[in-house]
């Protein structure tokens, strides 16, 4: 009795060669005449019981299956990478939303951010710094529900003075029975470019004034 089991890990029994198989591959027709071979050489004394030619069969669609169904993998796997890459390309000149704990300010525009809220708070505090840590900007939003709430800064400070072009530090904290509870941010940029992932990491986006950033940690496109 011939032993197929072997075929599953690219070892299987050499037979006649089919178009664009390799030595070690076995495809439905070497199986055939193999198994016609035996049939032709079995000891008519002793002959091979159906079960046996069973467990053949059984072997063969077994290998034959797992090939197939990695060939199928590899397809959907080359589709989803396809299809990634195209919803990243679509996001150039878009605006998205990402965790950080900083924001950018554009030249004549505003910081745009978000502070993520688990359940409602009666006060919501949020603090904007620049880069040597100071505090420039203070403002309470008072009551919100829990959720998303959004924020936005002109770039002026308590003096009316606008503040220079760049990244700036964004906190958020809410007070709850005298204690100070710190809250997630959410920061907003447009995608300036996107560079497609190497070896199934998912593709990099690069945006405007904050750098780069994985497509996987984008909450929200605008």
């Amino acid at each position: 009795m011939i032993d197929f089991s072997a075929l599953s890990g690219g070892n299987g029994v050499g037979g006649s060669q089919g178009a664009g198989r390799g030595k070690s591959e076995m495809g439905q027709e070497d199986f055939l005449k193999l198994m016609t071979a035996q049939l032709r050489n079995q000891d008519p004394m002793e002959p091979m019981q159906s079960g046996e030619f069973m467990t053949q069969i059984a072997q063969f669609t077994s290998a034959n299956g797992i090939g197939e169904l990695s060939k199928a993998f590899s397809e959907f796997t080359a589709d989803m990478k396809s299809d990634q890459a195209l919803r990243a390309a679509s996001l150039v000149g878009r605006e998205v939303s990402i965790r950080s704990p900083e924001g950018y300010l554009a030249e004549g525009g505003e910081l745009r951010a978000g502070i993520q809220l688990p359940s409602r708070v009666d006060n919501l505090t949020v603090k904007i710094r620049n880069a040597a840590g100071q505090l420039v900007h203070e403002r309470n939003l008072g009551g919100q529900p829990a959720g998303q709430t959004a924020f936005s800064w002109d770039g002026t400070d308590a003096e009316g003075n606008s503040l220079p072009p760049g990244r700036y530090q964004i906190s958020a904290s809410t007070v709850y029975e005298g204690e100070s509870y710190a809250l997630e941010t959410v920061s907003s940029a447009q995608v300036q470019s996107v560079r497609l992932g190497q070896g199934g990491q998912s593709p990099t986006l690069t945006l405007a004034g904050l750098g780069e950033t994985s497509l996987d940690s984008v909450q929200q496109i605008q």
